[in-house]
């Protein structure tokens, strides 16, 4: 595993998770066919009618889908903000976040580092886990858990926890390579957090797509920094 210090800047630091690999990647990610797909047919997904009441006293039927992947704990996923430190204030409070192609959207999606919980996992385990699986980044505490939250309630019962980890530095901002699956190309961008907002609006200038979770949290701090910056950032 390769690390390397880097200490504060004035730019963003851009990051490969795996240079190597990314360099020897032929042709872009993209779509060659689509169909439509039997439920029979599906793996991941199933597609339900449901019969509901409305406030009215009457029913109305809605389709919406859910995941076949959900386990004991009732929980699908997990999102991870991590909150990025040095003890010697080396660099300024950063986080990371991912780009990832998406075939759904047919784009490379700017997301925080995410993931499903597997059986016998806990959110915070399944947090833990993957952010060092997908950015290399060892988390030291877990600051805090969200409540359940849903994903997107008018078409799918998907839901998922927002876990933000501590990952803290004794100096400069060590970077180490992250353990992706076969098959998984990403791209981890350790961003100051005071200029998330600003480069989440260069990408998409660029024609990227950025993730809903993602962009409600710049905004929100940007709403904040506007507010008087309360928060300290």
């Amino acid at each position: 595993m390769s690390t390397r210090a880097l200490t504060n800047s004035s730019r963003i630091l851009y990051l490969c998770s795996r240079p190597t690999a990314i360099r020897r990647m032929s042709s872009q990610a993209k779509i060659i066919s689509s169909r439509e797909l039997p439920a029979s047919d599906a793996r991941w997904i199933s597609l339900r009618e449901l019969v509901c009441q409305d406030q009215e006293g009457k029913q109305r039927k809605w389709e919406c889908a859910e995941r076949k992947t959900r386990g004991p704990s009732g929980i699908d996923a997990v999102a991870i903000l991590a909150f990025i430190q040095s003890a010697k204030n080396a660099f300024a409070p950063s986080t990371v976040i991912i780009e990832q192609y998406r075939p759904p959207m047919d784009k490379c999606v700017i997301e925080l580092p995410a993931g499903l919980i597997d059986e016998k996992e806990t959110a915070e385990q399944a947090a833990i886990r993957e952010l060092e699986e997908e950015t290399g980044f060892k988390a030291d505490r877990v600051i805090e858990m969200s409540p359940i939250t849903a994903t997107d309630p008018g078409m799918t019962t998907a839901n998922m926890k927002l876990a933000v980890l501590g990952v803290t530095f004794p100096d400069a901002l060590e970077l180490s390579d992250a353990k992706l699956d076969e098959g998984e190309h990403i791209v981890k961008r350790v961003v100051e957090l005071h200029k998330l907002h600003d480069e989440l609006q260069e990408y998409d200038k660029k024609g990227f797509i950025v993730d809903a979770r993602l962009s409600h949290f710049a905004s929100g701090l940007n709403f904040a920094k506007r507010l008087g910056n309360p928060i300290g950032l």
